[in-house]
């Protein structure tokens, strides 16, 4: 395995792992709000390693140049769309997840 290979595959395995730990954050959290950090967030660190692996792969020309035009227009649209998105949530009117929404808050007593 040469050293190309090698960097190809770390950076693959390294965003594929980023990207499922963003799936199982979207999954674990109590709202919207929470959901959309990981889904956001994570998931543009996911993609930029797929990308930096499938460039390292393909080398020097037009391919890796379509993988960075690529990258840039992720790089763009992702967060101006979680922020849309959670702008939008804003104004239809939800709110945040509190402490004193969990189905246990009465036996707890009052958030400290």
């Amino acid at each position: 395995m040469t050293g190309t290979e090698l960097l190809t595959a770390v950076l693959l395995g390294a965003g594929a792992f980023v990207s499922l730990t963003s799936a199982l954050g979207v999954l674990r959290m109590p709202d919207f709000f929470s959901r959309i950090h990981p889904a956001g967030e994570n998931e543009s660190l996911g993609q930029t390693l797929i990308l930096a692996g499938l460039i390292v792969a393909a080398g020097p020309g037009g391919t890796a140049l379509k993988l960075v035009l690529v990258w840039a227009f992720l790089m763009i649209t992702a967060p101006a769309a979680t922020h849309a998105l959670t702008r939008a949530a804003w104004k239809d009117g939800r709110r945040p997840w509190s402490r004193d929404d969990a189905p246990d808050a009465a036996d707890r007593g009052p958030a400290t």
